[in-house]
């Protein structure tokens, strides 16, 4: 074994020519596959980190069957096992209860729908980034405050000015319909069109009032420290949690539109690192088939003189396996290289492309990652389609006879 170990090392550079061109070619797949899939995972990744840190967070407590249909009757209360089971879950590090409703804010003679947000402001320094959303103005310190901080497209669609006060409609939970005054005290903008056009913060216990919640809620939204602990948790907390109307979400199941955007933007980058793979994985073949080709005189002799088929099958495997095992090499080294650089120097768009991606809710930047496992799959991926693509090329060898291979021209 060791010698046909030898003579597959050597047999590899006995036209230097082609194998380079084809060792060139394997590095260039694999690190492209390797910067690929690292911009996309580490963009994702950075995208859902901001997304939920703005808002939703990580997690969301609900009662079963608000998420597929909002309805204001659809609450529950935060009772004091509720709050046991997230406190003594480790890896939540804080966790904001929250009030979401429709309705219709006046100002003088415009009325406009919106979207009510009853938010506590100390649990939200700890749980999520919204107070740090905020444009002009200032925010409410206190959850029972009726001072409100809307969207700044809303502020500018009412022609209200911060200061001004406005009246809020909403249907309560009990069937009345609510209304209160409250006074603009700032605008945020959270990069989201509809949202900035529609969104209102309020203090959530103004918000109870306003909707005749009696001290129910719609949601708790949970701050972890990292994304791979989300499944983990769902799971304590579905378990801890006796009620069994109350779930845990993820945030997958909470941002289903965000989801399903970078399930198919990943659909599409996976297409096209098989369209690379495939288009190398031909170059491969080639020139293994040029390779035995033209050496089958070679192996005729080989084979008369007592080599076992078998051997010289394996000699031709090898002799593929180390081409390929070098350029795979080589493009871990190089794709390593790429995404560090753009991990320390992420790229940051300007202008209408970073317009674009922000009205999908997206943060203008291109990230990284050098995770592991982005070059274990490509590495392991190229690996295998490099040995099938030499199926072809291992059967003719093995179904070679002696005296065609000599007389082979």
């Amino acid at each position: 074994m060791k010698l046909l170990f030898k003579l597959g090392w050597r047999n590899i550079w006995r036209n230097k020519r082609r194998s380079l061109l084809t060792l060139a070619a394997i590095t260039f797949a694999t690190f492209m596959a390797i910067a690929m899939r690292g911009m996309q995972l580490g963009t994702y990744a950075v995208n859902i980190k901001n997304s939920v840190e703005i808002f939703s967070g990580y997690l969301q407590i609900q009662k079963t069957g608000y998420q597929q249909n909002p309805s204001l009757n659809k609450c529950f209360r935060l009772t004091d096992q509720i709050v046991e089971s997230i406190e003594s879950t480790e890896d939540i590090t804080s966790y904001a209860p929250r009030v979401n409703a429709d309705g219709l804010i006046s100002f003088k003679d415009i009325s406009l729908g919106t979207a009510i947000f009853g938010i506590d402001p100390e649990k939200e320094k700890t749980t999520t980034h919204i107070l740090e959303k905020l444009k002009d103005g200032k925010f409410f310190d206190s959850a029972s405050s009726y001072e409100i901080v809307v969207g700044y497209k809303l502020l500018k669609n009412l022609k209200a000015e911060i200061g001004d006060e406005v009246v809020i409609l909403s249907q309560g939970y009990d069937g009345s319909l609510g209304n209160l005054k409250f006074k603009i005290i700032g605008t945020f903008k959270m990069g989201m069109q509809e949202f900035d056009a529609m969104g209102v913060f309020m203090g959530i216990d103004a918000a109870q009032d306003l909707l005749a919640l009696y001290g129910n809620i719609h949601a708790v939204a949970i701050e972890l420290e990292d994304l791979s602990q989300i499944e983990n948790v769902s799971e304590q907390l579905n378990d801890k949690i006796e009620n069994e109307d109350i779930t845990a979400l993820t945030w997958e199941e909470v941002l289903p539109d965000m989801k399903q955007m970078i399930d198919m933007d990943n659909a599409s980058g996976i297409i096209m690192l098989l369209v690379l793979i495939t288009i190398v994985t031909f170059g491969i073949l080639n020139t293994v088939l040029m390779s035995i080709t033209e050496r089958f005189n070679e192996f005729g002799v080989t084979l008369s003189i007592g080599m076992p088929q078998l051997k010289l099958v394996w000699l031709v495997l090898l002799e593929t396996i180390f081409l390929t095992l070098l350029g795979v090499l080589l493009g871990d080294i190089i794709g390593w290289g790429i995404n560090y650089y753009i991990v320390l120097n992420p790229i940051e768009f300007a202008g209408e492309y970073a317009d674009m991606w922000a009205e999908y809710g997206f943060l203008p930047v291109m990230e990284s990652s050098i995770a592991l496992g982005i070059f274990i799959n490509v590495s392991l991926t190229i690996l295998i389609v490099s040995i099938a693509a030499c199926l072809y090329p291992l059967v003719k060898v093995f179904r070679l006879e002696p005296l065609k291979g000599i007389r082979y021209t």
